[in-house]
């Protein structure tokens, strides 16, 4: 069904878009062709086998006795439950779980069991196949898992936001107990986002949404950083598929330059690591394509002006008492041909990330001017950096590095203790973890030397609750480095911490905005959530009195009539209202009693409006929390806002949102609310697309920087105004140092139209940038 949108002034002028009764968005001018699956039976049997093996050959170092038959089992059990199944491209579905026991295999660093694991991960949920039988062919540790993969395999169907949040704490209740549940589920995402491409556009979105907003920080968080770069690297070839080829194009135009660079960069210390007795590997890997873009976004600076392209790493094979010295050894003959950057060194060996990851990092200036990065580490950390907790737990047996063993475990100490608390808000909760994935780390000390790892920007508050709740909730201020600061003080690494505390002093609504941890915010909202219940029980009291002053019973009914009637989300809250006197009871009077039923008084009747009025403006509810306003006898219209956040024009990949209070928003799908809005919400989403119509204009903005020359805004606008007939609505320009920054807000058509404006003001004389602003 397709109802076409009322166009509706928008900031200042809007188009009209087609809204589609279906959840997500449009098309874009290119999408990605799915190759078309086109293999007989007998094919597809030996393609099957063919992975199967492929399999068997990754496992084969691990195999111990008994192992073949084991997996031979599972996969046998696996191909039977999903014989009749396929693929959206087609393909006999076995293969997705083939594909996702060798990521898991390969890619992660997991055993046999895991592999098993991996081949039944759908059985349970897809297929006949009970947990029972899982059980008694596999044992209780296979069932476990298996049980855990099924329980959050839900996320990608959830229908409303805060199931969404449930399930995706569900995944991290799986990871803090069992880390191989979370690691076969992100095999399973990266795999579904590799063969992404036989999937509608809608669901392209949603997945993709999802991934680079709770998977990519999960896997960066435990230490898997090839999955987590690919990750984002195809969350953006759907999210933002111009971009994406855009930087692709330009990676693959530069590889034969690049490759003559670095093999001109590492000659020298080739020579010198042989020379020195070195066993090493030496080579140089291209940044992801999604790190490449936010370098871009966030410096403002042009592809070519991305200094660092690639990383060079040396990967040592060290003994494990030698790893430090001969890292630092390789750290000084590279110093001596190019000169470092201090500002830009990360000595991660000396405090290794609470992943695991070890390495040491220095960024020098190599020939032609150019900096570039080198990472340097052992073959043990290799293998922490690219396998993360996989290898956490391989190498714990052995017992080889207690610091990271400490780190990793109290990590996830630290989720069980915020996820087993039963009240807290869980899309709150899911904001705040997820703020906590991708910072970096300070290490902090208490005064007995005592280290705590917290990510950067803590304050001297987000320290007292690492320390324990109790010690958060009577934090009063606090010594760092034997001097008194606030509990907002921002703390840096190397810090040595004191916490002072009170027994009188009790947690406030302000603590809220400068803690930046999970756990601080868990546990605030815990204590102010205790301190309202307390006071809460005064006002219940004070609504008993007057209800048993009329006569009244305060049974459920009536006490929801109320909650009702005061627009308040729970009886708490109606007695918290009452107790601290912004709710007047005395309303009560105009209650009527049915029996012993209270029944609310019936609203006043409206003036009468015109028929012909009403024909034009009828509100229908389309969902418990949303409206979309809907004009016209026909119902064929639709109000839509574009969003502020992003300024969508026609042209822009975009999608509609159902808000709670605002009718329906058109937003741009690289929005920086994008990926939360589809990976939280899916069921407000709704698929939108552009009619064409060059008679209505579009605000949007445009950043410039360049040399502060004469004439350069005169230039500028006899571009904008003269040649391309644009018109403008505001312009700021400042100038400093021989610099100048200049905002422009102007009226387009379409992309197209801003497109071919951005190019022509790039061509001009002293300009160094031209960006669209976000906001």
């Amino acid at each position: 069904m397709q109802v076409r949108i009322a166009c509706k002034e928008v900031g200042a002028k809007a188009t009209p878009i087609y809204i589609c009764a279906k959840i997500v968005t449009l098309l874009p001018m290119e999408t990605v062709v799915a190759q078309k699956y086109n293999l007989d039976e007998e094919q597809e049997k030996k393609e099957i086998v063919r992975h199967y093996r492929a399999l068997l050959r990754a496992l084969k170092p691990r195999l111990k006795k008994g192992d073949r038959e084991l997996v031979r089992t599972a996969f046998e059990m696996a191909a039977d439950a999903h014989r009749d199944m396929r693929r959206k491209s087609g393909e006999p579905y076995i293969l997705h779980p083939l594909a996702v026991a060798q990521i898991c295999v390969e890619e992660i660093g997991l055993g046999v069991r895991s592999a098993i694991c991996a081949l039944l991960h759908d059985t349970v949920e897809d297929t006949e196949v009970t947990l029972e039988d899982v059980e008694r062919e596999f044992g209780t540790e296979i069932a476990h898992i298996v049980d855990g993969l099924t329980k959050i395999s839900t996320v990608i169907d959830s229908s409303t936001s805060t199931a969404q949040a449930e399930n995706f704490k569900k995944i991290l209740l799986t990871l803090a107990d069992d880390p191989r549940v979370i690691l076969i589920k992100l095999a399973d995402r990266l795999h579904n986002m590799r063969t992404l491409d036989s999937m509608s556009r809608e669901k392209q979105l949603k997945i993709a949404s999802e991934t680079v907003f709770i998977y990519a920080p999960l896997a960066h968080r435990l230490g898997l950083y090839n999955i987590k770069s690919e990750m984002e690297d195809l969350a953006m070839k759907y999210t933002e598929q111009q971009t994406y080829r855009e930087i692709a194009k330009r990676l693959k135009d530069t590889k034969r330059e690049r490759t003559r660079y670095i093999n001109e960069f590492i000659k020298p210390i080739k020579e010198v690591l042989s020379e020195e007795g070195f066993n090493f590997e030496i080579y140089g890997r291209p940044k992801s394509i999604h790190s490449i873009y936010n370098k871009i976004k966030t410096k403002g600076v042009a592809f070519e002006e991305v200094y660092d392209l690639f990383a060079i790493r040396i990967i040592l094979d060290s003994a494990l008492d030698k790893e430090k010295a001969d890292c630092w050894k390789v750290y000084s003959i590279i110093t001596d041909f190019y000169h470092p950057s201090p500002e830009r060194t990360r000595d991660w060996l000396s405090n290794p990330k609470s992943n695991g990851y070890e390495a040491l990092h220095v960024t020098v200036m190599g020939p032609q001017g150019k900096w570039v990065e080198v990472q340097i580490r052992s073959k043990r950390m290799n293998d922490y950096a690219e396998k993360g907790v996989a290898a956490h737990w391989r190498y714990k047996e052995g017992n080889t590095n207690s610091i990271q063993e400490s780190k990793f475990d109290q990590w996830f100490t630290q989720i069980r203790e915020i996820l087993n608390n039963p009240d807290s808000n869980t899309l709150d909760f899911l904001a705040d973890f997820k703020s906590n994935l991708f910072t970096e780390e300070i290490y902090v000390y208490t005064p007995k030397g005592d280290l705590k790892i917290l990510p950067v920007g803590s304050t001297a508050l987000d320290f007292a609750y690492a320390i324990h709740s109790a010690v958060g909730n009577k934090c009063i201020g606090a010594k760092v480095n034997y001097k008194l600061v606030p509990l907002s003080h921002k703390l840096r690494s190397g810090d040595q911490v004191e916490i002072i505390t009170s027994n009188k002093q009790k947690p406030s609504e302000d603590w809220l905005n400068f803690v930046l941890t999970a756990k601080a915010k868990s546990k605030i909202k815990d204590a102010l959530k205790e301190e309202k219940r307390i006071v809460a029980m005064d006002g219940k009291g004070i609504l008993e009195r007057k209800l048993s002053h009329l006569k009244i019973h305060p049974s459920q009914h009536n006490i929801n009539e109320l909650v009702q009637f005061y627009k308040q989300s729970s009886p708490l809250d109606l007695y918290y209202q009452i107790a601290v006197k912004n709710i007047d009871l005395r309303e009560l009077k105009q209650f009527n009693v049915l029996g012993d039923k209270l029944e609310q008084p019936k609203p006043v009747k409206p003036e009468h409006v015109p028929e012909e009025q009403l024909k034009h403006h009828q509100q229908i509810p389309s969902k418990k929390d949303a409206e979309l306003i809907i004009f016209g006898e026909s119902s064929d219209k639709i109000a839509y806002k574009l969003a502020n956040c992003c300024r969508p024009i026609p042209g822009d990949d975009v999608f509609g949102f159902i808000t709670a209070s605002e009718g329906l928003k058109i937003h741009r799908t690289n929005c920086p609310n994008a990926a939360q809005l589809l990976a939280n919400y899916g069921h407000r989403v709704v698929k939108t697309k552009w009619v064409k119509n060059r008679e209505i204009s579009f605000l949007t903005g445009l950043r410039i920087v360049g040399m502060d020359d004469v004439g350069v805004i005169h230039k500028i606008t006899n571009i904008i105004s003269g040649e391309l007939k644009v018109n403008i609505s505001a312009l700021s320009i400042e100038s400093k140092e021989g610099l100048f920054e200049g905002l422009i807000k102007v009226y387009v058509h379409d992309k197209e139209e801003l497109d071919e404006l951005v190019e022509r003001l790039k061509k001009l004389d002293g300009i160094q940038s031209v960006n669209r602003l976000e906001d």
